[in-house]
């Protein structure tokens, strides 16, 4: 069994046996029955509760004169989040305001775990960007079906030349499946490659040089972050949107 961190090893020691239960009764064999839960996934379960316990104490706390600092970063995440929507969404952007902070903020806080030695930011194992990105994926088509209606949506596919329509409808299926990988992949493969930039650094300088490295995977954890969320606003802004 490799070496994990403590907050694994707890939850396995608590959770484990039924978490394996469960992993097998789907027909899943975990690669190590006794300690199915490994780093990445403790990682993305803290972050969660983290996130939970963040926005439940901003809810309880509200203040219209004396604002709290939590309910002041509250505030300006909603306020940049919510303005970068409504430029790209457009009009009715608000609903989907709630699922676009809480991906910026999961895939934010997951790559900025990185920049604590001996741990890996759960975003460079690759199931977990494929997770956030399939959701993401199901969540516009969605919207999109629910906004359109299928026959309007599948016009979309379609395209507006009708006796071209079979051939691009193929092709902007397969465009679509394809934002899976494009958003897995991206995330995953600069997070990746952050976290083994970093590591190499501190193992062969480990004084000083590493910083700027540490740096550079916050700048980065920022803009992957961004992106990912960006992406899913132009996706939802796509899928939404109605034919003229």
């Amino acid at each position: 069994m490799p070496e994990t961190l403590a907050i694994t090893r707890l939850l396995n020691h608590l959770f484990g046996g039924a978490v394996a239960a469960v992993l097998q009764a789907v027909g899943v064999q975990p690669a190590h029955p006794a300690a199915p839960i490994n780093d990445a996934f403790a990682l993305e379960l803290m972050v969660v509760t983290g996130l939970i316990a963040f926005f439940l104490f901003v809810r309880l706390s509200l203040s219209v004169e004396r604002a709290n600092p939590a309910q002041q970063i509250a505030e300006i995440i909603h306020e940049a989040i919510g303005g970068q929507a409504e430029q790209v969404i457009g009009h009715g952007y608000q609903r989907f305001q709630a699922w676009v902070t809480c991906i910026f903020l999961f895939v934010l806080v997951n790559n900025l775990l990185g920049v604590i030695p001996g741990i890996k930011a759960p975003t460079s194992v690759v199931v977990v960007p494929l997770g956030l990105a399939f959701p993401t994926f199901l969540y516009y088509n969605f919207h999109g079906l629910r906004e359109n209606g299928f026959i309007g949506y599948m016009k979309q596919l379609a395209g507006p030349i009708w006796w071209m329509a079979p051939l691009l409808f193929v092709i902007e299926t397969i465009s679509h499946l394809a934002r899976i990988l494009s958003l897995s992949v991206r995330l995953y493969a600069n997070m990746f490659a952050g976290d083994l930039l970093t590591l190499v650094f501190f193992s062969l300088i480990p004084i000083g040089v590493p910083v700027i490295f540490l740096g550079l995977h916050v700048f980065i954890s920022f803009i992957q972050a961004f992106v990912f969320m960006l992406l899913t606003m132009i996706y939802l802004s796509l899928a939404v949107a109605h034919e003229h």
